[in-house]
């Protein structure tokens, strides 16, 4: 089930970002920037007898006029090939065209992923200089390697 996330999603969240960053597959939150932005956020939780268990999460981050960002995006490892990812992301693409944004881009190691949901690659050099201010506190400033990709409605 896909859902908005909530404050006690937070540490999760946390947990599942920093899982894939401490193997250098995306760049990691502080839990300080996954409360101020925790309405971006989506999770995809799995309920059982003992409540529920956040095992995906991903965010749209609203960048500029008709804009936006699908980033910290990741599905714990034990639940990947179930279709959870292409849930969230179409979540994600859902919630930027209600906003009447039309062009989402994401920087990713993964692109194969996104390019079957309709992204194309795009040169980085194409987005607007504001949507490097998170990266000027990356590891990798500014040797980034990551891809860039971009959705447009059509």
């Amino acid at each position: 089930m896909i859902r908005n996330a909530r404050m006690e999603d937070i540490k999760a969240i946390y947990e599942l970002l920093k899982y894939f960053a401490d193997k250098g597959l995306l760049l990691g939150r502080s839990l300080s920037s996954l409360y101020d932005q925790l309405r971006d956020f989506k999770v995809y939780v799995e309920k059982d007898e003992a409540g529920e268990r956040v095992v995906g999460c991903g965010a749209l981050h609203v960048c500029w006029e008709n804009l936006a960002e699908i980033r910290s995006f990741a599905v714990a490892e034990s639940h990947q090939g179930r279709g959870i990812g292409t849930e969230l992301a179409n979540a994600c693409l859902d919630e930027a065209v209600s906003f009447g944004i039309t062009r989402v881009f994401t920087l990713t190691y993964q692109p194969t992923f996104f390019k079957r949901l309709h992204f194309r690659d795009i040169d980085k050099n194409e987005l607007p200089h504001k949507v490097w201010s998170d990266c000027i506190h990356c590891p990798k400033f500014p040797d980034c390697n990551e891809e860039a990709l971009v959705w447009e409605k059509s």
